[in-house]
């Protein structure tokens, strides 16, 4: 385990970032690593995404000046298309940024969680001797996810809405808040709830 604690970027003064975990896809439900698959959102999904939007609509003045950026993979795109719609925008008049796609998990992608312990008992061990450092075959560690993310983080300009996935969602709250990395692929992201990040702090919508 890192034990690392530091803040490793910090959004620039006065920036808010809305940060959307994209909705549920069956692979969610059957607890099924995604990494990046390209899985299309459930009819649950679809409900969630809809909500970000209106709750949005409710908290926001105004959006005209936010920038609004997905992850390019299928789910979060779809999950963007219905809050903007919710909004009562175009729902395609948004940026994809690769940097925010989510964590690969190499040969684990497609695997269900419960069968993993047969399946790769040595990488389970390896994963729970150090989930944030730890790698699979032809994927990304938790770490190597926080250096693309943090770039991207260190970059925004303006005031954001983007969805992206739950790593993302864990190392961005890491980086810029300062959590132990150890704590960092435990941290709770919610597919129904809008994370708003702001002046170092954090709150659940």
């Amino acid at each position: 385990m890192s034990g690392d604690a530091s803040v490793a970027v910090s959004l620039k003064p006065g920036i808010t970032l809305y940060l959307i975990r994209h909705g549920e896809t069956d692979w969610n439900r059957e607890s099924r690593y995604q990494g990046q698959r390209d899985i299309p959102l459930n009819e649950t999904g679809i409900a969630q995404a809809r909500r970000h939007g209106e709750i949005l609509k409710g908290i926001v003045p105004s959006v005209a000046n936010f920038d609004f950026v997905s992850s390019p993979l299928q789910r979060a795109v779809e999950t963007m298309r219905l809050t903007r719609s919710a909004l009562g925008l175009d729902p395609d008049a948004f940026r994809t940024a690769p940097e925010i796609v989510e964590l690969s998990y190499g040969h684990w992608e497609g695997e269900l969680a419960a069968e993993l312990p047969a399946r790769d008992p040595e990488g389970v061990a390896g994963k729970s001797a150090d989930p944030y450092g730890w790698r699979p075959q032809g994927g990304e560690s938790y770490r190597d996810l926080e250096q693309r993310v943090s770039a991207w983080l260190a970059s925004l300009s303006t005031d954001t809405v983007a969805v992206s996935h739950g790593g993302v969602s864990r190392v961005a709250r890491g980086a810029l808040l300062g959590i132990d990395r150890a704590f960092v692929p435990f941290l709770e992201v919610p597919q129904d709830r809008i994370l708003k990040l702001a002046n170092g702090k954090m709150q659940w919508i």
